[in-house]
């Protein structure tokens, strides 16, 4: 047999992260190349191509591996690669390739550096969740408690209008069984929208470890830009669902939902856009 024909894709060939298809997730099965394909071959032998230069994000759940030769392939095409728990409900670790561009890393560090700077970044993202409240004179630390009043009261409006009963938000690691289904569907989903805000982060040069608002835990600036898209994308799809589950936690619904909604929302373009509105870039390299 001959050589497998590799070839080297540049990425300006390829569709623009915003363009891309959210995030796929594999378990039980092993990714490797044929050829220069990425191809997924599941644990009963079944075997797909995946277009790999489509999709943002591959979300490895467990009993998978994966072939040096196709991490090399999708680090080349931009593809982030993140190890999930089951149902993407921990995520341990992000396979990026690293950026050639250092521009956006500087600018995040220098934003972070300046307490003036970092708190006005800050302000840009608490300005959505408050559009009618003057922020311009509010402490982080103000901040952050309206943001908790707000999201209580949100839980609340949510309980009400889908007549789902709601004690309030309890998570303990370790422990997912043990939660109510409302809960269950908010950790699951907070998860999975942790692990593709990762991959955007990473895929336009920022660190998830430098945060305007969060400190203190692994990924502050994920966490810092998931809690733009909450009430939408998480919230209201758990309390939605609560009652459709019957009790009964039905992963493989609460996965095609959270996809739905993630393309009604247009999730990667307007994620993309508003980390970069936020850092003040319009274009790589090119401030606003």
């Amino acid at each position: 047999m001959g050589q497998p024909l590799i070839i080297r894709t540049q990425l300006s060939n390829i569709p623009m992260l915003r363009d891309r298809y959210p995030f796929l997730y594999l378990e039980h099965g092993r990714m490797e190349i044929d050829d220069s394909s990425v191809k997924w071959i599941s644990a009963d032998g079944k075997h797909f191509r995946l277009p790999a230069a489509e999709i943002s994000t591959i979300l490895l759940g467990p009993g998978t591996s994966i072939t040096h030769e196709a991490v090399k392939i999708l680090a080349s095409i931009n593809a982030t690669v993140c190890w999930v728990g089951d149902d993407s409900l921990v995520f341990y670790a992000v396979g990026q390739a690293p950026t050639a561009n250092t521009y956006n890393l500087k600018k995040q560090l220098a934003l972070a550096a300046d307490p003036e700077k970092s708190l006005a970044v800050a302000k840009k993202m608490f300005a959505s969740r408050f559009p009618q409240a003057d922020i311009r004179d509010k402490t982080l630390k103000e901040l952050m408690v309206m943001e908790g009043q707000r999201v209580r009261a949100c839980y609340l409006e949510l309980a009400e209008k889908y007549k789902v009963g709601w004690k309030g938000r309890s998570y303990v690691p370790g422990e997912f069984q043990l939660s109510d289904m409302t809960n269950r569907l908010i950790t699951s989903s907070n998860a999975a929208l942790y692990a593709l805000c990762s991959s955007i982060i990473h895929s336009l040069g920022f660190d998830p470890r430098v945060g305007f608002i969060h400190s203190g835990s692994p990924l502050p600036f994920v966490y810092d830009v998931a809690d733009l898209y909450k009430e939408d994308l998480v919230f209201d799809l758990a309390f939605s669902l609560t009652a459709q589950m019957c009790g009964e936690y039905d992963r493989y619904k609460v996965l095609e939902e959270f996809k739905n909604r993630l393309l009604e929302y247009d999730f990667m373009g307007r994620c993309t856009k508003d980390v970069l509105d936020l850092m003040g870039i319009k274009k790589q390299g090119k401030e606003s």
